[in-house]
């Protein structure tokens, strides 16, 4: 008679385990490491820096989008020509433009600034996707602010 309840506890108990296991990959489905990329489907940096970005931990969905319709849509969001790059990502609520380090997207995330989001404006080398980081050329990470102004997040030397 004790061993059938010991079982029963057991099952009872391990029911109740994997229904809190179960919950936890919908929370990941929150999780602000998802980052969703809009890119022009000849691009082959934008893919370059999405394998860099999984290669980090962040689980990235991809959308094709065609080039004149991507850079309306970085318009309509608010991005200023001057900040335009060649992708656009959303991540925790944010816009991501261009070849930004994911240290830097973390931080963005971590502090959560009232801000659009962050930009890496053109293609500098060097950058994430943009060629080796032993060649890197000096470039600054921006934080977009709703109004379009913009201030330097992060600088990255010359190597």
């Amino acid at each position: 008679m004790t061993r059938q309840i010991l079982n029963r506890r057991h099952l009872l108990l391990s029911g109740v385990g994997l229904t809190g296991l179960a919950a936890f990959p919908a929370l990941a489905s929150t999780d602000q490491t998802t980052v969703h990329v809009r890119k022009d489907p000849d691009c082959g940096c934008c893919t370059a820096w999405i394998k860099i970005l999984e290669a980090e931990g962040f689980a990235v969905t991809v959308e094709m989008v065609a080039p004149n319709q991507l850079f309306q849509f970085k318009l309509a969001q608010g991005i200023p020509e001057t900040m335009i790059s060649c992708h656009t990502a959303e991540a925790g609520g944010y816009l991501i433009e261009g070849h930004v380090p994911t240290a830097d997207i973390r931080r963005l995330l971590a502090e959560r600034p009232d801000a659009l989001g962050l930009a890496v404006p053109g293609m500098p080398w060097g950058s994430p996707g943009m060629g080796p980081e032993a060649e890197r050329e000096a470039y600054d990470v921006f934080l977009v602010a709703r109004d379009g102004s913009t201030t330097v997040f992060a600088s990255y030397p010359a190597a």
